[in-house]
């Protein structure tokens, strides 16, 4: 029997070309953005790639959502739709976040998009350390998931370019907030504008730094 080395995909630290392919089924990435943010929903993805998909992305040098500019995570978001057999976005409303904490809305995001997927996945790759509750599909939670899965890193990038569509939308109501600079993360001139404005209806009060009292002038 002649050895064969082990091609560069097969050397890969993608979890899709070492510990997975033993699966049978469909595998879906979930992912999850906007947890820390001040202002909006917290959203997640859920994409479901084909194997031909894999090579590709990898070659289009994927990575974590964070780690890449606004115009790459476009690109790669428009690529990945194309060539997902299937991704679905679910998100938790800031109301639902001051109702059941960030964790509970952040897992229901991630449950609601999952759910809408029109083909199940035989298994479910979960960014961080917490399972979803009440999914009737195997789960596999994986930490810093985004660096180490396809799957979750295409979540991460879907999630993330839905999310800042959304609050560019809605920069446009409130603009005194500087969302379209910051997309809703507590950065100083957003915390500054809080003191001064207030929060507005889509800010999450449950966050301490939206319970700030308005600075009346003297």
């Amino acid at each position: 029997m002649v050895e064969t080395s082990p091609t560069p995909l097969q050397q890969s630290n993608w979890l899709e070309f070492s510990t997975l392919p033993g699966i049978p089924g469909l595998v879906a990435g979930v992912d999850e953005v906007g947890r820390g943010a001040l202002f909006g929903p917290v959203v997640a993805a859920a994409v479901i790639l084909p194997d031909h998909a894999l090579p590709i992305l990898m070659a289009a040098k994927i990575k974590d959502s964070k780690k890449l500019s606004s115009s790459r995570r476009t690109q790669l978001a428009h690529q990945i739709c194309e060539l997902a057999i299937d991704w679905k976005i679910g998100f938790a409303s800031t109301a639902e976040i001051d109702k059941i904490n960030i964790l509970q809305a952040t897992l229901l995001a991630m449950k609601r998009a999952v759910l809408k997927l029109k083909v199940q996945p035989a298994l479910c790759l979960v960014d961080g350390n917490q399972l979803i509750k009440d999914l009737l599909l195997p789960q596999q939670t994986i930490i810093k998931g985004d660096e180490r899965s396809l799957a979750i890193a295409s979540a991460s990038i879907v999630a993330k370019v839905w999310r800042d569509e959304l609050v560019l939308r809605l920069a446009l109501k409130y603009p005194m907030y500087s969302l379209e600079c910051n997309k809703g993360y507590g950065s100083q001139q957003h915390l500054l504008a809080l003191q001064q404005y207030g929060p507005s209806p889509l800010h999450r009060q449950s966050f301490r730094p939206c319970q700030i009292k308005i600075l009346k002038a003297e």
